[in-house]
């Protein structure tokens, strides 16, 4: 089952480019590569992002809080295009250190706040407002134990089993098996989970939600990576019912398009400034 004879070396050197599609977004080092201030708006929230499955957590739960009648979380979401080392400019590394999209800052205090990762920004912003997160302890942890969950799975599922089977410069065997095995064993325990509940926290909608459907609501869609048949998503009945109600959310739908550059023109909301660059 052998896919090559690669030796890795004594020592380890980088070679630019190597590893398929995106790999150029990818280097073993931190820090700027080149000077860029960020653009600032005029609400106090403002977000630096891309619509990958993370930054669209982001972008859901803003569009939820303004739905809510949340007028705090008024936003600027600003296109970073990750493919052309935009988060490598010294504006969005001094906001995140590790060069990762999303990005917030917060200036609706004296003193702005800036706040990186993607599960951190969910919280941040549920607790901020005091929606989409329990109140009571119990289901306050269950949100938090769904929450952390899927910031441990979801790299087995992108940079694992999605790098491999959809972006790797060639098929390889062994990963893609042992990939897919895990992503299997991650979807059952989302479909048995949501055979006894609603939500993921259980009855009530927070951000667990928003944090695990972009990945595996999308996912079970059969819409990422275009694998939908290759992992029978249709078989997992809870998983397809839960995947369901959130798509039909009205900020759902306007979340995922904001900050997307690809796709049909109708799907696409590059930067959002206000309402008033959102679809009727």
């Amino acid at each position: 089952m052998s896919d090559t004879t690669y030796t890795p070396p004594e020592v380890w050197t980088w070679k630019p480019g190597n590893g398929g599609q995106f790999a150029n977004i990818n280097r073993p080092v931190s820090g700027a590569t080149h000077d860029k201030v960020l653009s600032k708006g005029e609400h106090p929230l403002q977000l630096y992002s891309l619509a990958t499955p993370n930054g669209v957590k982001v972008t859901i739960l803003l569009e939820e809080l303004l739905a809510a009648g949340e007028k705090g979380a008024e936003y600027d979401a600003w296109l970073t295009n990750i493919l052309e080392g935009d988060q490598f400019g010294s504006g969005f590394v001094e906001v995140n250190p590790n060069s990762k999209i999303p990005a917030l800052i917060d200036e609706s205090g004296e003193t702005p706040v800036r706040v990186f990762e993607s599960g951190s920004i969910l919280r941040y912003l549920a607790e901020k407002f005091g929606r989409f997160i329990p109140e009571a302890h119990a289901a306050r942890t269950e949100c938090f134990n769904w929450l952390f969950w899927q910031m441990g799975a979801a790299p087995m599922l992108g940079g694992g089993f999605g790098h491999f089977y959809a972006y790797a410069p060639e098929k390889y065997e062994y990963p893609i098996e042992r990939f897919t095995m895990e992503v299997k064993r991650q979807l059952d325990v989302l479909d048995k989970h949501l055979a006894n509940n609603t939500y993921m926290a259980g009855d009530e909608y927070s951000i667990a939600d928003i944090a695990i459907w972009p990945w595996y609501g999308v996912l079970a869609q059969g819409k990422l990576y275009e694998a939908g048949k290759f992992l029978d998503v249709t078989s997992y009945e809870h998983l397809q019912r839960w995947t369901k109600l959130i798509a039909q959310r009205p900020a759902v739908e306007r979340g995922r398009k904001i900050n997307r550059t690809w796709g049909e023109a109708s799907e696409q909301i590059p930067e959002r400034h206000s309402s008033k660059d959102m679809p009727e």
